[in-house]
């Protein structure tokens, strides 16, 4: 199956993924603007703090409006949001209707698959990827409209799933053609093309991004990011009721041993606008396994400079090696 005409003719074939306070407009706009789709969370604009869905959008068009105009030659890639569809985002009816409104181009789901939400996105133009971390969920999504899968597999970042890439793709695969990207560890060039192989459409990162400059986060976060690696990642549903990776140093700066977490349960998640985390969790931050690529904190437009560079340079590589083949 041919991706939809929105997903082709990116620089790289990469979704930089939407990160719960980390993704902004500054962050998405940088995204674009290199080549990747740039991604961002509805509910990362919290209303209660002044900051609009609206006006996020408004900004994230306008910028990319001007940019292209600059450069008729070298377009920016379109931009996704990410709308947790988990029944304690009392936000979501609201937040659908004003991406519906805006033409958002991809909309990418988490957290249950809704017929109505990818309604509103298909009545828009929208093209739909549903995040998945197994078989089951993926049959489920496709079943309910979703247009394409993000597999998210052992190694993510967030809500990571448990299952090998190459497990989970080869499933999805045997029955479903449509577009897919693989989310888990992808923090290099290689890993891009890697995904590709296995029969992924692109690859989807995140942790990566955490450690640029446009990333909304903590000079210390971002250079936990770069100091550290996949030994550093504890996986534990014990922060938001699902499983997720997070990094051990922010845990242990939290007062906890990252190896002797108590567990929680599926009924602690809570996405609406007033949730709040303990105190003393506030700056327990996820990683996905592949930071390890990651050594310093440089600008959203020099770290897909490397992406491509890598891809470009694996791909020379394994032609000439599969001649011998």
């Amino acid at each position: 199956m041919t991706l939809p005409a929105i997903l082709q003719g990116l620089r790289l074939p990469l979704i930089g993924s939407p990160m719960f306070i980390i993704s902004r407009p500054e962050l998405v706009i940088a995204q674009c603007k290199a080549g990747i789709v740039g991604s961002f969370p509805a509910l990362n604009a919290r209303e209660k703090d002044g900051e609009s869905l609206d006006a996020w959008l408004t900004q994230i068009k306008e910028e990319l409006d001007r940019y292209n105009q600059s450069n008729p030659d070298k377009p920016a890639a379109p931009y996704a949001v990410n709308q947790i569809v988990h029944r304690s985002n009392t936000r979501l009816e609201r937040d659908v209707e004003i991406c519906a409104r805006h033409e958002v181009p991809i909309w990418i789901t988490s957290l249950g698959a809704r017929e109505e939400v990818y309604e509103a996105a298909h009545a828009s133009n929208g093209v739909v990827l549903h995040d998945v971390i197994n078989n089951r969920f993926a049959h489920k999504a496709i079943e309910k409209g979703a247009d394409g899968l993000v597999a998210v597999a052992a190694g993510a970042g967030g809500h990571a799933g448990t299952l090998s890439p190459l497990a989970l793709v080869q499933e999805i695969r045997s029955w479903f053609d449509g577009p897919l990207f693989l989310s888990g560890a992808i923090a290099r060039g290689d890993s891009i093309l890697a995904a590709m192989a296995m029969g992924a459409d692109g690859g989807y990162a995140g942790s990566a991004f955490i450690a640029t400059e446009e990333a909304n986060a903590e000079a210390s976060y971002k250079r936990m990011i770069a100091d550290s690696g996949a030994d550093d990642i504890v996986y534990t549903n014990l922060f938001s009721g699902v499983h997720g990776n997070y990094l051990k140093s922010s845990i242990r700066a939290a007062g906890l041993d990252p190896d002797e977490l108590e567990h929680s349960d599926s009924t602690k998640m809570n996405f609406a606008e007033n949730r709040e985390k303990p105190k003393s969790w506030k700056e327990i931050w996820g990683s996905g396994q592949g930071i390890g690529a990651v050594d310093s904190v440089v600008t959203t437009a020099e770290l897909v400079d490397r992406l491509a560079r890598e891809f470009n340079a694996a791909r020379t590589r394994l032609t000439e090696e599969l001649r011998s083949y």
